[in-house]
């Protein structure tokens, strides 16, 4: 078979998932897993989570086996209509992210099976909720003892929630450093020394840090026959309400206050959006990627519309702000995602294959640059021609606006530096974008100098 497995799944020998010719995603289950399969299958705990929207569901298949040496069974996933990574997550995203894992834990001691494994990147984000992907992370429970991935949870989940909690919400990007969690030890000098007080916070990162044996690894022997499934049940308590616990520290940005402090008037705001929504309209996309998307107020025309949506932002707040709205009024059909596209996610892992660039998760089908392009090219100085191709690499059709120098917006980015974009007007924009795009409508935004535009990319370049 020439099928191709999935450059993120190979560092397990339970199983790995692959794309079939027919172009749909299997998981092999390999021979060593089968016995622990089994029991997720026959004890009724796959079933549980799954009818509980925690864990992806599955149904066995009758597909040839990619290595007959190694193989037991072949199942099907549901898909996840787009993969995220924790380091574009906002706290909350995280904090629910960790939660939805321990309480999958508590579930599989219920069922006398426990979680072999406790990686934040088995959590991705669907109609708006944290789902667990990794059916092979369940292996039967040994009475005695100790949670095997309680050292991973701390690294993937509780240390970057108390940095991002105690220091500052962009920490999350260490995640980006350290794919494997960040270790105990660096987050345990980068936290505050009052954390030492805390008692929970003494055992589960302090004295943790200091001690890799700590529930795990040398000296377990000893340890095994006290740690009872009440103590771990118990300990798996304590880990929740301190999670639960946890809430990220306000803080101002610059932008979070963005649409209560800007040039539009009444009128401008209601015509942008009137606007917005009759592109969407007439474009009629599967998909909507959009790019600094503040708090997601124009996201959401899409997502209302029922179009699957990603909302890309920059700035923590922005983008907690968004995913709190998510979980409050159940929206299924929009992810709030943080991104600056001036550094946006590259590949990374193993051979730089295990993490898939924001790029490689494209094209979109619509992408929305709305009250961006000017944070690009005089805040970051990347030229407007650069802009239009990278744009035309991600998407099928684009919905963006153009601000000119006259905006109060611009005037306050030029504030404090020297006006060297002699290229930044509608005219070069418009040349810029006509490499790569057919301008197919533009209207002036009533109330303001702005220009929303909708452009479908060349099909040379499809």
């Amino acid at each position: 078979m020439n099928d191709g497995q999935v450059s993120s799944s190979f560092r397990d020998p339970s199983g790995f998932l692959f794309v079939a010719e027919d172009g749909n995603l299997y998981r092999q289950i390999n021979i060593t897993y089968q016995q622990n399969y089994e029991m997720l299958m026959s004890s009724g705990l796959y079933h549980k989570l799954s009818n509980t929207g925690f864990l992806v569901a599955h149904r066995e298949t009758e597909l040839s086996f990619r290595r007959d040496e190694l193989a037991y069974k072949i199942i099907r996933p549901d898909l996840v209509p787009f993969i995220s990574y924790p380091y574009e997550w906002c706290f909350s995203q995280l904090k629910d992210a960790a939660l939805l894992t321990l309480s999958i834990q508590k579930m599989a001691l219920e069922y006398g099976m426990s979680l072999k494994d406790a990686s934040n990147y088995n959590v991705q984000f669907v109609r708006g909720r944290p789902l667990f992907i990794d059916t092979l992370s369940f292996e039967s429970y040994r009475e005695g003892e100790p949670w095997v991935a309680y050292r991973q949870f701390c690294e993937h989940f509780l240390a970057p929630l108390l940095v991002m909690k105690y220091i500052d919400p962009r920490f999350i990007q260490l995640l980006r450093v350290y794919i494997d969690g960040i270790p105990l030890d660096v987050a345990a000098r980068m936290l505050p020394f009052h954390t030492r007080i805390n008692p929970k916070l003494l055992v589960h990162v302090h004295l943790h840090a200091r001690s890799k044996s700590h529930y795990a690894g040398k000296g377990i022997e000893k340890r095994a026959k006290k740690f009872s499934k009440l103590a771990m049940l118990g300990f798996i308590d304590s880990l929740e309400s301190l999670i639960r616990g946890l809430t990220m520290a306000s803080r101002e940005t610059e932008w979070a206050d963005y649409y209560s402090d800007t040039n539009y008037s009444t009128e401008a705001h209601d015509e942008k959006k009137r606007l917005v929504r009759q592109f969407l309209h007439t474009l009629g996309p599967t998909s909507v990627w959009d790019l600094g998307a503040n708090d997601g107020t124009f996201s959401r025309l899409a997502s209302d519309k029922r179009i699957p949506t990603i909302s890309f932002d920059m700035d923590p707040s922005c983008v907690e702000e968004s995913y709190m709205r998510v979980r409050k009024e159940n929206e299924d059909f929009i992810l709030p995602l943080l991104m600056d596209l001036t550094n946006p996610s590259p590949d990374l892992g193993w051979d730089g294959a295990e993490r898939e660039s924001f790029a490689s998760r494209g094209p979109c089908d619509t992408l929305m640059a709305l009250a961006l392009i000017h944070h690009l090219a005089i805040s970051n100085n990347v030229p407007l021609t650069k802009i239009a191709s990278a744009f035309r690499r991600i998407c099928h059709s684009l919905i963006i606006e153009w601000i000119p120098k006259e905006d109060t917006q611009v005037r306050r980015l030029l504030a404090s530096r020297m006006d060297i974009f002699d290229d930044y007007s509608r005219e070069s924009f418009e040349s810029s974008f006509k490499h790569h795009f057919d301008i197919i409508e533009r209207s002036v935004i009533k109330g303001s100098d702005r220009v929303i535009y909708l452009m479908k990319g060349h099909t040379k370049n499809e």
